[in-house]
C-alpha cells in the first residue's frame, strides 16, 4: 500500500508548492488536494507541477456539477501538460445540500448524473470527440492536447452500491473520506474489485482519505477529531459508511495513536485491500510534523 499526504482544499499557492515539495523529498509518492470554496485546486496542481517533479499529484475530490465534462477534460489534460502526466484526477458527486442548496443543481439522480458524465468525460481525457445526448446532460465536441499528454487515471468517489459499481465497471477506482477499516474491507473493495472483473478491467486503485495523528495522548486527539471533522458526521453518504463501521462519528475511525498504534491501523488498513492511504495529518503543527515523520518511516513497508 502506497502512503499519500492529503493538504485539504488550497488557500496560498506558495504554501502548496512548499508542502508538496516538502512531501516528495520526504519520499511520499502522492500529494492530495480538495476542492471546496477555496482555490481552484486542479489550477493550483498545474502551478505545483510545473515546480515540483517526481511526485503523483492527485484530486480528492473535485465535483462534477460545476463542470461540464468538456470544461473539466480541458483542465485535467492542462494538468497533465504542466506535470508531466502526474495527475490522479479524482472526481465525486459532492452533495446534496451543496449541490442544491449552494450551486442550484437538482440532486434528484445522482448515479445517472455520473453515468452520464463519466460516458463524457473518459472519452475527452482520451481526445476522442463525443456526442452525449443523456437525461442529465449534452457534451457533443472534443478537448485536443498535444505533446505527449495522456488521460489521467479517474478515481471515482464512490461510497454507495451503484457508484462503487460505476466505478469498478468504467473509471480506475475510487478514492473515499471518512471510511474505516472493517467497511473497506467488507463492503468497498469486494463491490469495487467484482464491478472490475465483471467489466473484464484491471485490479481497482482503492485510495482511503483518513484523519492520523500520532500522540500519546489519543483521547485528546480523538476528541479533537470530533471537532475538527464533525460536519463529515452529518452528511448522509459519509453518514452511511459510519454507520456501516458501528462508529459514532469521525472520531472513531481517524488513526491515531503513538507509533506503534498507528502503524498496526495502517498494516490493518493495507491488508483491508486498501491500495492508497491518503493521509490528512490533522492537530497543532508539532502534531502535524511528527505525524508526517512517522508516516515517512512506514514508506514501502506496508
Amino acid at each position: 500500500m502506497q502512503i499519500g499526504l492529503f493538504f485539504g482544499s488550497p488557500t496560498n499557492i506558495d504554501r502548496t508548492i512548499a508542502q508538496i515539495r516538502a512531501a516528495r523529498d520526504a519520499g511520499f509518492p502522492s500529494a492530495w488536494l480538495a476542492q471546496i470554496f477555496n482555490l481552484d485546486a486542479l489550477t493550483v496542481l498545474a502551478v505545483v507541477g510545473r515546480e515540483v517533479d517526481g511526485i503523483e499529484l492527485g484530486t480528492g475530490v473535485v465535483p462534477t456539477y460545476p463542470r461540464h465534462p468538456m470544461a473539466l477534460a480541458g483542465q485535467a489534460l492542462a494538468v497533465q501538460a504542466a506535470s508531466g502526466n502526474r495527475l490522479a484526477l479524482g472526481i465525486g458527486l459532492s452533495h446534496q445540500v451543496v449541490v442544491e442548496g449552494m450551486w442550484g443543481y437538482s440532486f434528484e439522480r445522482p448515479a445517472r448524473h455520473m453515468s452520464e458524465y463519466l460516458s463524457a468525460l473518459l472519452p475527452l481525457l482520451r481526445g476522442e470527440a463525443v456526442q452525449v445526448q443523456g437525461e442529465t446532460l449534452k457534451a457533443v465536441g472534443q478537448v485536443t492536447a498535444e505533446g505527449g499528454v495522456h488521460a489521467p487515471p479517474v478515481l471515482l468517489a464512490a461510497l454507495a452500491p451503484a457508484m462503487l459499481r460505476l466505478a469498478g465497471a468504467v473509471a480506475d477506482g475510487t478514492v473515499t473520506w471518512m471510511t474505516g477499516p472493517s467497511t473497506v474491507a467488507g463492503h468497498i473493495v469486494p463491490s469495487i474489485t467484482a464491478a472490475a472483473t465483471a467489466a473484464a478491467r484491471k485490479a481497482p486503485r482503492v485510495a482511503v482519505g483518513l484523519p492520523v495523528q500520532v500522540t500519546d495522548d489519543p483521547a485528546a486527539a480523538r476528541a479533537q477529531a470530533a471537532v475538527d471533522f464533525a460536519v463529515y458526521g452529518q452528511l448522509p453518504s459519509y453518514r452511511a459508511m459510519l454507520d456501516r463501521e458501528g462508529a459514532a462519528g469521525p472520531a472513531d475511525v481517524a488513526i491515531v495513536g503513538n507509533a506503534a498504534a498507528v502503524t498496526a491501523q495502517v498494516r490493518a488498513l493495507a491488508e483491508a485491500g486498501a491500495t492508497d492511504l491518503v493521509a490528512s495529518p490533522f492537530g497543532d503543527a508539532a502534531a502535524v510534523a511528527r505525524t508526517v515523520d512517522h508516516l515517512a518511516t512506514l514508506l514501502g513497508t506496508v
